[in-house]
């Protein structure tokens, strides 16, 4: 199977847009507002789109690269003023460059990140920033997998990492290499959602204001939480 057919595949029974995914990606936003500057953005692999409204609703210049033929249609429904451009990030090659690049749980997904990282460097203008989020190897949660026998090693995919197309799963040490190695400096790291569970049972279990505090929690403690993230810019 080629890369756009998998992914097409992927789409086709994606969970993205479902339960728990939905807090964590409305934290993220949050945190990526922070660091948001300039006047463009642009998206690559929203999927449905959950980080994709926020961004919209900034005002700023939007720009989404996406896979999925069904995605992007759904895309530019739904965000009329953003261009959105169907290509494999291989592929793509924008006519602009962005005062920000947002990679949401994207490099966990492709074959040569440390490649794509080198190429969206040429896609930054001046002073430009990448902001870019993956699942933390290291969450309790996985290690709590690792004690019960469920996972042979914490890096080790797990059925949720398999049904998303997931080719690995970072720690905070090979995440900042990435990027450290593609030529990047890293101007800040961090992490958000201390997760005991899996998504099923805090699904369950928390309250609003139990999300809120356990994704609070994460940024104190960025080595255990669910998900890491870096802002980075080219050295």
């Amino acid at each position: 199977m080629n890369e756009k057919n998998r992914l097409e595949t992927i789409a086709k029974i994606s969970k993205y847009a479902q339960g728990a995914n939905g807090w964590t990606t409305e934290y993220s936003f949050k945190l990526v507002n922070r660091f948001l500057h300039g006047k463009s953005i642009l998206e690559m692999g929203p999927a449905e789109g959950l980080m994709t409204k926020f961004l919209y609703d900034t005002g700023l210049n939007l720009t989404i690269v996406e896979a999925s033929k069904n995605f992007c249609l759904d895309l530019a429904k739904k965000y009329p003023n953003a261009q959105v451009t169907n290509s494999l990030f291989e592929d793509f090659n924008p006519e602009k460059r962005f005062d920000n690049i947002i990679l949401g749980h994207v490099l966990e997904h492709i074959e040569d990140p440390k490649l794509l990282l080198q190429r969206i460097k040429n896609w930054l203008n001046p002073n430009g920033l990448v902001i870019c989020a993956v699942p933390n190897s290291r969450s309790l949660h996985r290690q709590a997998a690792v004690l019960m026998g469920i996972l042979n090693f914490e890096e080790a995919l797990n059925d949720a990492d398999k049904h998303h197309g997931h080719r690995r799963v970072y720690n905070p040490e090979t995440f900042r290499s990435e990027f450290l190695s593609s030529g990047y400096r890293i101007d800040f790291f961090g992490g958000y959602w201390i997760k005991p569970f899996s998504n099923k049972q805090c699904e369950e279990t928390h309250s609003p204001e139990m999300i809120e505090a356990f994704m609070q929690l994460g940024e104190r403690y960025p080595d255990i939480s669910a998900e890491i993230f870096i802002v980075a810019s080219v050295k």
